[in-house]
């Protein structure tokens, strides 16, 4: 098995790399400081994107996209990671779940979104309904020829800036041996449809500037051609194409772990206590092996389940071990780094701090660690019949 990169892959790391470097570390600590990311700037990060031609380089190049494989996205991805969510959103990578789109939608929707002409967000959770997708209470009904759709969606990521959103509700209900299930259906809705109000969210202490928004539905009638995919038809589709948001939160959390690290290995190499270097202290150096032992095990498994998914090998269990662990070791990679700073790891000259709050939610969405575990056993009990 060949675990190094080939020439384009390590061009790939250098490019995204610098560009994070040179666009996003600079203004950091401004989105920061005021929660939000100025309008031009963002124009600027995406219109430089597409310059650079990785724009929606997660799409095929049948469609616009550059057409880089599962492996290579990851590795964009884990370079992305080492920036600010809320400045690197900017990067453009629309939700791949676009690929459904048949007919007029593709002209609508999908194409305009590879070339960064309209901007989409993806709206499944609720706020009684998160790990629990079939719990949802957002609704449409059939009426006529149309669907009219009541209810809400919470934490909603980037519907502040999005032209239209990608939107699961429930549109029934079958009586199974377990229970009532709930069957799901996906919609495309524009912002500004009548009955469809976008307003702001919560106040997250991580990820600032990376806003959530919440979704309102009233009586907001839907036609036939805005189903995508098919009716009832939305596990579907979730099952086809959003697998792979779990390995963006691990290689995410990888490349934040790898920054991190940066900052935890300089400071304890500068730092001295006692007449020496701190890094010079056992309670110190061993932190800083155990921090570089977990992330190059999340990186393996990282690009381990994206390399699976290029060979069309089952991914399920693999690509959840990637999420779980690189989630939880960057947990414990910013808590350690913070730790090695001692004081100074908690005031804002550093970036450690931020990197500490905005770790937590890495573990919560995407799927909990405990959906993950889930996922895991399951998969592992399940050839057995158990």
């Amino acid at each position: 098995m060949h675990f190094g990169l080939s020439q384009e892959q390590d061009m790939i790391v250098s490019t995204v790399r610098s560009f994070v470097e040179s666009e996003i570390y600079p203004y950091e600590a401004e989105v920061e400081r005021t929660g939000s990311v100025p309008h031009e700037l963002a124009q600027e990060i995406k219109q430089k994107t597409i310059d650079l031609g990785f724009y929606a380089c997660n799409f095929p190049e049948e469609v616009g996209g550059a057409g880089l494989s599962h492996l290579d996205f990851t590795l964009v991805e884990r370079e992305l990671g080492r920036g600010s969510m809320a400045l690197t959103h900017f990067f453009g990578r629309p939700q791949n779940i676009l690929m459904a789109c048949e007919g007029e939608q593709k002209e609508k929707y999908l194409l305009p979104a590879v070339r960064g002409e309209r901007t989409d967000a993806l709206a499944m959770t609720e706020p009684d309904a998160g790990s629990d997708v079939r719990g949802m209470k957002c609704t449409a009904v059939r009426d006529g020829g149309d669907w009219v759709i009541n209810g809400s969606k919470h934490f909603i990521s980037g519907a502040e800036h999005a032209d239209f959103f990608i939107v699961f509700v429930a549109t029934g209900v079958d009586e199974t041996p377990r229970g009532p299930k709930k069957r799901i259906t996906c919609f495309l809705v524009d912002r500004g449809h009548p009955g469809f109000d976008v307003r702001a969210g919560y106040n997250s202490v991580s990820h600032k500037g990376y806003l959530n928004c919440i979704l309102s539905f009233d009586d907001c009638r839907i036609p036939d051609a805005q189903v995508l995919g098919e009716v009832d038809g939305g596990f579907d589709v979730m099952n086809t194409w959003l697998y792979a948001t779990r390995i963006t939160v691990a290689a995410f959390s990888v490349g934040r772990a790898r920054r991190c690290f940066d900052y935890a290995v300089k400071y304890a190499a500068e730092r001295e206590q006692f007449g020496q270097p701190i890094a010079k202290f056992q309670g110190v150096s061993f932190q800083i092996a155990d921090m570089i032992t977990e992330i190059d095990a999340a990186d393996l498994l990282t690009l381990s389940s994206a390399w699976r998914l290029d060979q069309g090998l089952p991914s399920n269990r693999e690509i959840a071990s990637a999420k779980l662990y690189a989630s939880e070791a960057l947990a414990r990679v910013t808590d350690a780094t913070l730790q090695i700073h001692g004081g100074m790891g908690l005031m804002d000259d550093f970036p450690i701090e931020r990197f500490w709050r905005d770790a937590r939610v890495e573990r919560i969405w995407d799927g909990t660690s405990e959906i993950q575990r889930h996922i895991i056993s399951r998969e592992l009990f399940r050839p057995l019949g158990a």
